[in-house]
This record gives C-alpha cells, sequence and structure tokens, in this order.
C-alpha cells in the first residue's frame, strides 16, 4: 500500500505518516512535507523517484504526471485498468492526504501580484479531485482534523466505502471553496467585485431544527469562523429565525462601542433601544418603548449581562438573550425561564463581523451588493438646512436615530429622546404611515416623544410626515434629503422652529 502525503498545513503530519507506516503504508512526500518526514526519521519516497522526472520550473510542476494519477486513478475493479498499470509501471497509490498552498493567509498579508499567483495551488487540487473521483478505492484526506479519524478506520477495519464517500464530499467542498476564493479574490481586485460569477461559501455550524416554518430544513453557515468562535451556547437551541433577529439586534446594540447600549428586536425589526448609564437602565428604558412587542423577542446586550438585568429581565417571557456575556448568576437566575435561550460572545463588547457584502434571494437567482453602514462621521458631517441649530442632546440622540433606522426596515422613522427610543414605526407603504403608526404606538404605551429627535432612513418625500412630527413636539430630524420637494420640508420644519439636517446617505432596509 502506498500513501501520497503533501501538505501546506504540516501540523500533525509526522505522527500522521508514522502511523501509516506501522500500517503497512510506503510514504511518497514532495518539497517541504518530504524535507520534515525524512527530517524525523521516517521512510519516505520522494516524488520524482516516482515520477522519474525531475521537480521543474522552481517547483512548480511536481506531481502532475501519469506515474503520480495513474496511481491515484486506475480502477482496481477492472482488470483492464489493473493490466495497463502493470504494462506501464504505475504502482497504486491508495491514500493521498493534500491540503492546499495559503492563499487566504497570502492576500491576508501581501498586496504583491506575483507573489498571491505563486500561491495558487495546482498540482494539490488535481491530486485531491483524482483520489476524490476515485473513492471507491482510494482514501482522500483534506483536513488536518480527520487524521485520528482515518487513522482509527484503519485500525478497526472500518474502511468503508461510506467512509471513503463522506472524505469524498469532503474533498471537493474543499478544492470548490479553493477555487472560490480565488475568483473572488481576482474578481474584487480587477472587476470590482461583481464579476460574472459570484461565489458564496460557507461552512455549516449547526442544523436548526427547521427552518422558518417546521415542514423547512435550515442550518447555519458561516464565514470564516464568525460562529465557531464567537457564537457560544449557554442555554438553549437556537432556531432558523432566532439568528435572524439576533444579527439584528447585535448590529444595533454592537454599532455603539464601548456603550451600554440595549437592543429588543420582534420579527427583524428594533421594538426597544437605549444608552444609558448602566445596562440594566439601558434594557428598562428600551422595554418602555413597546413592552407589547417585546414580549417573546430577542434582546442584545452590548455587555455583560449581571443578576440585577436577569432579574429585570425575568419580568416578561423573552425568547432570546444574546450578550457580550454573562455572570453565573445572571445566568441560574434567566435559566428560572424554561424557555429562554442564551448566548454569548465571550468578549466584553459585543463585536460585529463587518461582513463586506450581503446578498438577498429573489426568485431564481440573488441580488448581491455592498454592505451598508453608518459611517462614523455621518451625522456630524450633516448638513444643518434649518435656521435653528441642534443642541448637544439632540446631537447625541441624532447619532443614535441614524443607526437605529438604517437597521430598521424600510419605510421607518425612528424617535430617540435622551438617548432612547421612544417610537418606531417600520415596513410601512408610506413614511407619513410610519410616521403615524410610530406615534400612534407611543401614545399607547404613554410615551411622551416632545422634544424628541426624529430620524428617517430616506428622504420625506412630501411636508406631511413634518407636520405630524410637529404635532408630536419633535424639535429636531435628521434624514438623507434628496426630494424634489426638499424645500417644502425645509420650510415646514423652519415654521415649527425644528433644527432640520440631511445626511445625504439614504440607508434602505427592504
Amino acid at each position: 500500500m502506498r500513501a501520497l502525503i503533501s501538505v501546506s498545513d504540516k501540523s500533525g503530519v509526522e505522527n500522521f505518516a508514522k502511523e501509516l507506516v506501522s500500517l503497512g503504508y510506503e510514504i511518497i512526500s514532495t518539497g517541504g512535507t518530504y524535507n520534515k518526514l525524512k527530517e524525523a526519521g521516517i521512510a519516505v519516497i520522494e516524488a520524482n523517484e516516482v515520477t522519474k522526472f525531475p521537480e521543474c520550473f522552481e517547483g512548480r510542476v511536481k506531481t502532475l504526471n501519469p506515474y503520480i494519477h495513474g496511481g491515484i486513478l486506475h480502477r482496481r475493479d477492472k482488470q483492464s485498468h489493473l493490466d495497463q498499470a502493470k504494462e506501464l509501471g504505475v504502482e497504486g497509490i491508495d491514500l493521498v492526504c493534500v491540503n492546499l498552498y495559503p492563499f487566504k493567509a497570502t492576500i491576508e498579508k501581501t498586496d504583491d501580484f506575483e507573489e498571491i499567483i505563486e500561491n495558487i495551488d495546482i498540482g494539490g487540487p488535481a491530486m485531491v479531485r483524482s483520489a476524490a473521483k476515485n473513492f471507491d478505492s482510494v482514501i482522500i484526506v483534506t483536513d488536518v482534523a480527520d487524521y485520528d479519524l482515518v487513522l482509527n478506520n484503519l485500525k478497526n477495519g472500518t474502511n468503508s466505502v461510506e467512509f471513503r464517500r463522506d472524505l469524498m464530499i469532503k474533498a471537493y467542498e474543499h478544492t470548490a471553496a479553493y477555487d472560490s476564493m480565488i475568483a473572488n479574490y481576482m474578481n474584487k481586485r480587477f472587476n470590482g467585485g461583481m464579476g460574472a460569477k459570484q461565489f458564496i461559501v460557507g461552512t455549516k455550524v449547526f442544523d436548526t431544527r427547521y427552518g422558518e416554518n417546521p415542514h423547512q430544513k435550515g442550518a447555519l453557515y458561516e464565514f470564516e469562523t464568525q460562529f465557531t468562535n464567537k457564537f457560544i451556547v449557554v442555554k438553549g437551541e437556537p432556531s432558523f429565525n432566532n439568528m435572524g433577529d439576533i444579527s439584528g439586534a447585535a448590529k444595533i446594540a454592537a454599532s455603539f462601542g464601548d456603550d451600554n447600549a440595549v437592543c429588543i428586536v420582534k420579527h427583524g425589526n428594533p421594538c426597544g433601544f437605549a444608552i444609558k448609564d448602566t445596562l440594566l437602565e439601558s434594557y428598562t428604558e428600551a422595554l418602555k418603548c413597546d413592552p407589547v412587542s417585546a414580549f417573546g423577542g430577542v434582546v442584545a446586550v452590548n455587555g455583560t449581562v449581571d443578576f440585577d438585568l436577569a432579574v429585570k429581565m425575568n419580568e416578561i417571557f423573552l425568547e432570546v438573550v444574546f450578550a457580550a456575556d454573562f455572570t453565573e448568576e445572571a445566568v441560574e437566575e434567566l435559566s428560572r425561564k424554561k424557555r429562554i435561550k442564551l448566548f454569548k460572545q465571550g468578549t466584553k463588547k459585543l463585536e460585529l463581523a463587518n461582513d463586506p457584502y450581503n446578498f438577498k434571494m429573489v426568485d431564481g437567482g440573488f441580488v448581491y451588493q455592498d454592505s451598508d453602514k453608518v459611517l462614523e462621521n455621518e451625522v456630524t458631517n450633516a448638513e444643518l438646512k434649518s435656521k435653528r441649530a441642534a443642541t448637544q442632546q439632540e446631537i447625541k440622540d441624532m447619532e443614535i436615530a441614524v443607526k437605529v433606522a438604517a437597521g430598521t426596515k424600510s419605510n421607518c422613522v425612528v424617535y430617540i429622546k435622551n438617548s432612547a427610543m421612544v417610537a418606531v414605526g417600520m415596513g410601512m407603504t408610506s413614511r407619513v404611515d410610519a410616521a403615524k403608526a410610530a406615534l400612534r404606538k407611543a401614545e399607547d404605551m404613554g410615551l411622551d416623544v416632545t422634544g424628541s429627535v426624529l430620524a428617517s432612513e430616506a428622504f420625506f418625500p412630501f411636508r406631511d410626515s413634518i407636520d405630524e412630527a410637529n404635532k408630536a413636539g419633535v424639535k429636531c430630524i435628521i434624514e438623507p434629503g434628496g426630494s424634489i420637494r426638499d424645500d417644502e420640508v425645509i420650510a415646514a420644519a423652519d415654521e415649527y422652529g425644528m433644527a432640520l439636517y440631511f445626511t445625504g446617505i439614504r440607508h434602505f432596509l427592504h
């Protein structure tokens, strides 16, 4: 039996090779892997002894040879293949262990295109694909984490076709992801990220019990290791729908840096938000905005949930609390509610992945775009359009309102007062309806919006929203501007003595 080992990630390779030798395998290797195994005292055959041809072109060609690929690919169940292999002097290769040149690490450390090109693996993917194609007879190993699994199967006589088939699938996932990464990089470098093909690759983290509804399958896939490293289950099982709400709530709460931000989300939209001196105060104020919608909602906490906050949270039913961390006492207190789910990042404050792109399914395909985010200077650079300027507190409230509005489904308006959301209207077909709906809800909750800041994620097409805001006592408005009736909107603001700012940046979220 023969095994070909040629790996970029050399962790654990010495022990793997030693174990294979003890099981009766001859080891073939190349380049740095060959040197490492030889230095470890392992009997190893250099690939050029097999190929009868030297490595050439500065190592670009090592294994692209019939003695290698013939050894991997010939079928052991066809006598004609066996006869031809004997005739040609091709010896079988029964196990291939390959992982690929570190393209990702290269593009992260350098912009030197020549170095990047040299770190595109050619022979590696070819060997992986060859071994995977012939999985009926050949074991293909592409993951360091599978070394022990492979050895155990070999030792226990459980090297079944089904086992090799699973490794085959993993191998093609490996090469597909690798090629996708290269293609996406080249399109980003030369085509602005929007090439003729777009590849979206994720790694499964876990299956959800079902999708949006019980008759649908669902699973969470991650980019890089965002969830593997920063999504720790404390209690409960995250559902498909939970993950969307957690993402929405966390994006808003985490966008405020070190502030004690708390965001409550229901069905993808914020129904409560506040920043106060303590997280307990922030949650208490956030809950006031809409405690009815908060029932069964998802809460993102930009910090550590302590016992006092946990006690307050347990006053109503919350489905999910996602926090930077929890104290042991808080977990014990919250766990008194059987149905609550607790997840954390294990950090001091929530940290965003800051994905550079996002996409949305449409019937038959998907639309793909640069990710939207509120710029740090968006409010400070906003243009004053009214006669009255904002107060310091209003400026602070504008900064909050713009970020919350950007994370709220369009059409939306957000009312912020003293660093807490007091009203929100979202997902409406007209902006004035969103404004009215928000105010009706605030009235139902007994909340006073007088003196609040109003933010809209897009321009007001008519002055009617300003008229409604004035009736509610709003004194400051921030919006993108850009309507053909901006002059009417500005005139209305001046008529009511409001401060009005245009950011020039729209934040639709559909």
